[in-house]
């Protein structure tokens, strides 16, 4: 076929010529194209079209983008090497002041810091001083040493800025905002020079926590939890924020909190895994959610969560952060002191009052064995009778349908 002919049927077809025309026929197309200098000027605007399309998109993204970027990626800004600000900071006498007259030591142990998480992670020291720019350093604006913390605790956000924004819906965050400056900040947990894997050894949580909360410490040291966290080095055990949350920490005196709470106690009692371990049955959580208490509890949480509820939860009777074991005879939940227990919402209870109930476990032949029978006979005779009536019915259907189809009508 000559090329003239292969022309018109190009024309006649061109809505799919890319398919149609032989690999021949577009072979010779492409040389006449380029030789006429039309495919060279094409590519070259194409080219220089895709250039000008990157320049934009690259602007385009480091205007929209760079801000955001800079706040999430845990880089280090440029600046000076650690050593140079070591020829100053590594003397121990290094010292300032401020305005009230309180001392600053500028003092950095570079051992200390080398083994921290940050040193590590080889961060320069104007990754967390990002507003020293140059020597001598701008003199202190903070009026005392709590103020140059809170000066600073934002720069965490740089690096994490995940964490920050959680704290900022905690309890800690709304004290500070409500002008309480002993709140905890970010370096009162973590440190400064010399922050640590906050959860190892896993007994430094509760520690840490114990710089604010000494009283509540001394108590939870001496629990079931707390014994065997600090005294035995247990790592299965709660510490305060698989209770209460980390950054988040929200105000545990709520409704809500308190609605919540079985669920917290369940995260753990809840895990056959974990319970197996120790000997203790799940029985516990899942018997309290099918008496009384819990059914009422789980019920008003789910229909009206922000409405207060008097029946008791956990902690009610088992005690917050000084829960006891079962065998300690100071438990609030053993035979001699459960009246006691029950009286702070039953003031009229008598000694009788608690054997009226089966406490977490399920009744079996050889404990609460009367429940036990009473719950097999019920469990018995109802199916039994509804399936004796169901026979009635059927036998009594099923007659009238033969009396019937034998034309002897109704009788």
């Amino acid at each position: 076929m000559s090329f003239d002919a292969e022309v018109q049927r190009f024309d006649r077809q061109r809505t799919s010529c890319a398919l149609r025309l032989s690999s021949r026929t577009r072979r010779s197309l492409l040389r006449w194209w380029w030789s006429a200098g039309d495919g060279r000027r094409l590519l070259q605007g194409l080219v220089r079209t895709g250039c000008w399309l990157i320049g934009l998109l690259g602007l385009s993204g480091a205007v929209l983008l760079g801000p955001a970027t800079v706040v999430a990626a845990p880089s280090t800004p440029a600046g000076p090497e650690n050593a140079f600000c070591l020829r100053c900071h590594a003397n121990p006498n290094l010292r300032t002041h401020f305005a009230n007259g309180e001392v600053l030591s500028l003092y950095v142990d570079e051992t200390m810091y080398n083994t921290s998480v940050h040193g590590l992670a080889q961060v320069k020291c104007v990754g967390c001083h990002a507003d020293i720019t140059g020597f001598p350093h701008p003199p202190l604006t903070a009026s005392d040493h709590r103020d140059f913390q809170m000066d600073r605790y934002p720069f965490c956000r740089r690096c994490h800025p995940r964490e920050y924004e959680l704290a900022l819906d905690s309890m800690h965050t709304r004290a500070l905002a409500q002008g309480n400056r002993e709140a905890a900040i970010c370096i009162d947990c973590h440190g400064s020079h010399n922050v640590q894997d906050p959860e190892v050894p896993r007994q430094r949580i509760s520690f840490t926590c114990a710089k604010c909360h000494a009283v509540i410490f001394d108590t939870y040291r001496k629990s079931v939890h707390g014994a065997a966290l600090i005294g035995e080095g247990n790592p299965d055990v709660p510490t305060c924020i698989d209770c209460h949350g980390v950054h988040n920490i929200a105000d545990p005196t709520t409704v809500q909190a308190r609605l919540k709470s079985p669920r917290i106690c369940g995260d753990c009692h809840a895990d056959a895994e974990l319970m197996s371990k120790y000997g203790i049955s799940t029985d516990v959580f899942d018997t309290y959610l099918a008496d009384f208490h819990g059914t009422t509890v789980e019920l008003v949480e789910r229909i009206s969560p922000d409405q207060p509820s008097n029946k008791a939860v956990c902690f009610d009777c088992h005690g917050i952060h000084d829960i006891r074991s079962v065998d300690d005879p100071e438990a609030s939940v053993v035979k001699e002191n459960l009246v006691k227990t029950c009286r702070k919402c039953h003031p009229d209870a008598t000694a009788n009052f608690p054997t009226s109930w089966t406490r977490h476990y399920r009744a079996s032949r050889d404990r609460y064995t009367l429940v036990w029978a009473v719950q097999w006979f019920y469990r018995i005779l109802i199916p039994s009778l509804i399936g004796l009536f169901v026979a009635f019915i059927a036998l009594d259907a099923g007659r009238r349908i033969w009396d019937r189809w034998r034309g002897g009508g109704e009788r």
